[in-house]
């Protein structure tokens, strides 16, 4: 992944970024101070640079977080949580089962976009899409499709 381009957004435009964000986490962040980047990239994500680290990222003009993001501004709204056999398996790439999922926020709707953690220390290892609506996440199939996870292409390029 390599960046074509990188800007600063506009003040609107930041304030929509923030304003989509900041009410996934626990507390009021200082991204209301943050200076945001835009940094286009050859691939499907752009990515949101907050204080110049890669924190957020675009996918089809919705920001969310990178899973570095997810580290640092600690979301507690869409979030699933999975058990210690399901870590190695996302960590390569892998959706998340309905079988591996501990918890999942009983808000999250089919299609959005969600931070899959691990139970014993709540790290984030990926970002995916919800393929099923929060309380359905448990029983049998797939729950969330991967698109960004630790050691993936974005977070090479991130670390």
């Amino acid at each position: 992944m390599k960046i074509k381009s990188r800007h600063h957004l506009k003040a609107s435009e930041a304030k929509r970024v923030i304003g989509l964000i900041e009410p996934l986490l626990a507390e009021p962040s200082s991204l209301q101070r943050a200076s945001l980047e835009l940094a286009e990239t050859d691939g499907d994500i752009d990515l949101v640079f907050v204080d110049g680290k890669p924190n957020l990222m675009m996918i089809e003009d919705m920001p969310f977080f990178t899973v570095l993001g997810a580290i640092e501004l600690r979301p507690v709204k869409r979030v699933v949580i999975v058990d210690s056999g399901a870590v190695r398996f996302i960590t390569n790439g892998a959706d998340v089962m309905c079988p591996g999922i501990v918890k999942a926020d009983p808000e999250i709707q089919e299609g959005d976009l969600v931070v899959v953690a691990e139970e014993r220390y709540g790290k984030p290892l990926a970002v995916g899409r919800a393929l099923v609506p929060g309380p359905e996440m448990h029983g049998e199939g797939k729950a969330v499709r991967s698109l960004h996870h630790v050691g993936d292409q974005i977070w090479k390029g991130l670390a």
